[in-house]
């Protein structure tokens, strides 16, 4: 039995039918066409599926869609501005070259987006601890960090 459920989703009022059984992340793919989050493990430990509900960075592949109902979704697909200029983080990841295969890509930004929307100015730490569940096998983590200290200056201006 299905239920409608109400949410924003990258700035916009949507409703969706959903089984019970079915996961943000299916909801996301196979409802709204976004393929930015992706299916890496399907339980929550590579953090490719990773988007921002409320806020907070989420794995969609453990989230029931259900649980979106009255929530504010962010995916990867909402950062661009409608012109296609990229978010000042995407920009960043490809400045500094933390794109490899991609595949991690749209979780790490966003894992990195609800840091900073957070904390502004995170320490190197920081950083490392909010893209720990992101997993990533080419570039080592080095570009990645880099890019989200250029992105956090970037987004205060002090670069």
């Amino acid at each position: 039995m299905k239920e409608t459920i109400h949410f924003v989703l990258n700035g916009l009022e949507v409703s969706a039918e959903v089984a019970p059984h079915h996961s943000l992340l299916t909801l996301l793919r196979e409802q709204f066409d976004l393929y930015g989050a992706k299916e890496g493990c399907g339980v929550g430990e590579c953090g490719a599926c990773t988007v921002i509900v409320d806020g907070l960075a989420v794995n969609a592949c453990l989230l029931p869609a259900l649980e979106v109902d009255g929530a504010r979704v962010e995916t990867i697909e909402g950062l661009a501005a409608p012109d296609g200029t990229l978010h000042p983080i995407q920009q960043a990841f490809v400045d500094l070259g933390a794109i490899q295969c991609g595949f991690c890509t749209p979780g790490m930004v966003m894992s990195a987006k609800a840091l900073l929307d957070h904390n502004p100015s995170p320490s190197e730490e920081e950083i490392r601890t909010a893209i720990e569940g992101n997993l990533c096998r080419c570039t080592g983590y080095h570009q990645i960090v880099e890019a989200i200290k250029h992105a956090a200056r970037n987004l205060q201006g002090t670069e």
